[in-house]
């Protein structure tokens, strides 16, 4: 590994894949050296466009020292396990792998070889996010919402909604929030492609989250009630704003007295970064210092838990309805 830049590879470069070797390419920190897929031709034709080279499995673990592992879920603890024990630095893509004992087994691994193990939460590196960060340690939390909805896609996605969109803000939720998730429940359409899910943790906040893959506009939102303020968070368009109450006074308009109670909108500066970039950044700066990713394994694994169980809630066949009794009297 050089002082300068980490030599950088991508196993699997579908959509997300070739995202990785894009940035990969583009950022100082990374050299990119290779990229490998199952289907060659595609392997080759992402390869020409970013100017490296298609490689087998092991020419590219050989050749880099840090990988991207961007094939589909089930495929992750064996390309992950791999790159591990060839002594490569690894960022698996979300979820982190379908079987937490194969995650608790990958962290273990990056342990004992003192690799750099990442799951990759990408709107950790949201700019807004990163600033709602800052913020946050300052409020008295009472409830947080989040939104991530839109239109189906036109590619072939198996994971739900909840495995695939809601696992994002489950992840922000549980950075954001103090304390453990004491109670929670899910509930879904057929198919997987709308899901509302409240959990409740054990300081007493309460959180609300709703996906959708059949929502006919694209929304990415978070809010945050707090004692003193609302705070409205948009990932799309990487901005927070802060919605506070003034002190009401009371206006003497000689007939009758009037109540006023003002509204005050503070909004953030943020500064516009690319996440995926900033994640990438983040990864290569820890396998060539050796600190702790932003989103280590065991970090990848506790949100894993929670949104297998909220997924399984929510795709439940089994019936479960209550009865309800309205009395006339």
């Amino acid at each position: 590994m050089t002082d300068e830049r980490v030599n950088a590879g991508v196993i699997g470069v579908g959509s997300m894949g070739q995202n990785h070797t894009r940035v990969y390419d583009e950022i100082d920190e990374t050299n990119l050296v290779g990229v490998f897929d199952v289907d060659g031709e595609r392997a080759t034709e992402v390869a020409a466009e970013y100017g490296t080279t298609a490689l087998s499995m092991d020419e590219l673990l050989a050749v880099a020292d840090v990988v991207s592992v961007a094939v589909p879920t089930q495929f992750h603890y064996e390309n992950a396990k791999r790159a591990l024990q060839s002594d490569v630095h690894v960022l698996v893509e979300k979820p982190f792998v379908e079987d937490p004992r194969n995650g608790r087994e990958l962290t273990a691994l990056a342990d004992e070889r003192d690799l750099v193990l990442q799951v990759g939460h990408i709107e950790r590196f949201n700019p807004a996010i990163q600033t709602l960060g800052d913020l946050v340690d300052d409020l008295d939390v009472y409830a947080v919402s989040t939104e991530r909805l839109g239109p189906p896609v036109d590619r072939m996605i198996d994971d739900t909604v909840v495995m695939d969109l809601m696992i994002h803000d489950l992840d922000i939720v549980l950075d954001l929030v103090d304390g453990e998730v004491e109670s929670y429940n899910a509930v879904g359409t057929p198919k997987g492609r709308y899901a509302n899910a409240n959990l409740r943790f054990d300081s007493g906040v309460t959180a609300s989250l709703t996906t959708s893959r059949v929502t006919q506009e694209k929304v990415r939102k978070l809010t945050i009630s707090a004692a003193d303020c609302r705070v409205k968070v948009d990932y799309i368009d990487q901005s927070i704003e802060i919605h506070r109450s003034s002190v009401p006074t009371y206006i003497d308009d000689e007939s009758f007295l009037r109540h006023r109670h003002e509204n005050l909108v503070e909004t953030l500066s943020v500064e516009q970064v690319e996440p995926l970039k900033s994640e990438l950044r983040s990864f290569a700066n820890a396998a060539r210092s050796g600190s702790d990713p932003v989103v280590d394994g065991e970090q990848g694994l506790r949100v894993l838990s929670l949104t297998k169980s909220l997924d399984a809630e929510a795709t439940s066949t089994a019936d479960r309805k209550t009865p309800v009794r309205i009395d006339a009297d």
